[in-house]
């Protein structure tokens, strides 16, 4: 059996994408209507941002931590998070979680690499644009980037926090990512790191002015993938022995 994925969910319309792209897309390896055993846990986004605005991000960590620790009692092998922003605080417990975990940024910078980008334009909640999350992991992989000035960021925000976690969907709001990305080539960005899991809602590579990093379903096919890896490696062990 493919490996039990644990969903450690933070905003609904971010986690219910990534959970259908794990669901829909299982097929393709596994046969019809068939995907890894998938667990989710989440507190009220409240809880969360409580603690972000506030910038408590070892609070942030302890949600995710006991959301991890549920999971793992529910028998998840490892863990995912479809939230950019909260791997800020990552760090914070990582060392006390009871599974391994697949970090988002580390995903697309992979895929970026993979697809041969070089200057990425940065897009996501002012918290995640002006933290280091994507920055150390583009980095470590020799990748350039670009974030949104300070007004870009603040709207963008806007938009994320008002609109698309509540599932409202503006032509605005497409009209004004697409001003944002547009001007972001302009500084010779190469693709555009769609880097709020609510923001593949309405952003794709249909609609945008360069090439896009959707973090939502390229993190759901990594898990995927290591689901069923797994399942080869469990395999090939049992074999061996």
């Amino acid at each position: 059996m493919p490996r039990h994925i644990g969903i450690v969910a933070c905003s609904a319309e971010g986690a219910a994408l990534c959970y259908r792209t794990i669901c829909v897309e299982g097929a393709h390896f596994l046969g019809a209507h068939d995907h890894p055993e998938v667990s989710m846990h989440t507190y009220p986004l409240a809880e969360y941002m409580t603690c972000i605005y506030r910038g408590d991000w070892p609070g942030v960590g302890e949600l995710m931590l006991s959301s991890a620790n549920k999971l793992a009692k529910a028998g998840a092998d490892f863990l995912i998070c479809p939230d950019n922003t909260v791997h800020q605080a990552l760090p914070y417990f990582e060392s006390r979680s009871p599974r391994p975990w697949l970090h988002i940024a580390e995903v697309v910078a992979a895929e970026a690499v993979e697809r041969r980008f070089r200057r990425l334009a940065l897009t996501g909640t002012r918290y995640l644009v002006e933290s280091e999350v994507y920055p150390e992991k583009l980095a470590a992989r020799g990748l350039e980037y670009r974030r949104p000035d300070p007004a870009e960021r603040e709207e963008i925000n806007r938009i994320i926090m008002d609109e698309l976690v509540y599932g409202v969907f503006k032509p605005e709001a497409v009209a004004y990512f697409q001003r944002v990305i547009e001007r972001m080539r302009d500084e010779r960005c190469d693709a555009v790191v769609l880097g709020c899991t609510e923001i593949p809602l309405i952003m794709n590579d249909a609609n945008s002015p360069l090439p896009t990093l959707d973090s939502t379903r390229l993190l759901a096919r990594a898990a995927l993938r290591r689901a069923i890896a797994g399942d080869t490696a469990d395999s090939q062990g049992r074999a061996e022995k």
